[in-house]
């Protein structure tokens, strides 16, 4: 007697890649067309509408090391989106924050990532949307996932 093997379609994490890649290929896709990553977009978001912030405290704050910051950081420094500066309150330490042209930019690219998400979930209604992002974001605290998902 053999044993019966689930098909790959009677998980719900078949069904929760195929949607997640759709969805995050489209973003990456409509970001790529602006010169920016999902990491760097990231990032953006993190310093719009906030005063300059150490490098460390986004790294903590987005699940990164601060490696990877540093990285992201000097990507966009180099596309004049951000800045590097000494502390304020320290002037040993380091502070990123956006330019003026990463601040008029970040809205932009927000509008791109709300484009991706009408394009992907329009056909549900406002409160299946609602449910879903409550059901996700309860199996993510359930999970303890608290990095950013940015790949």
């Amino acid at each position: 007697m053999s044993t019966r093997v689930p098909e790959l379609t009677d998980h719900l994490g078949y069904w929760l890649r195929q949607v997640s890649n759709h969805v995050s290929h489209g973003f990456a896709r409509k970001l790529a067309d602006k010169d920016v990553t999902v990491a760097e977009w990231g990032l953006l978001r993190m310093l719009y509408e906030r005063k300059p912030c150490a490098p460390s405290q986004l790294a903590q704050e987005m699940s990164l090391t601060r490696g990877a910051v540093t990285k992201l950081a000097d990507r966009l420094i180099a596309k004049g989106l951000i800045i590097r500066e000494a502390s304020a309150e320290d002037g040993r330490a380091q502070t990123l924050r956006l330019t003026a042209k990463g601040a008029r930019f970040a809205p932009a690219l927000a509008a791109l990532a709300d484009k991706n998400e009408i394009e992907c979930f329009a056909h549900l209604s406002a409160a299946d949307r609602r449910a879903l992002k409550r059901i996700l974001s309860e199996t993510v605290a359930r999970l303890g996932l608290t990095k950013m998902p940015l790949d």
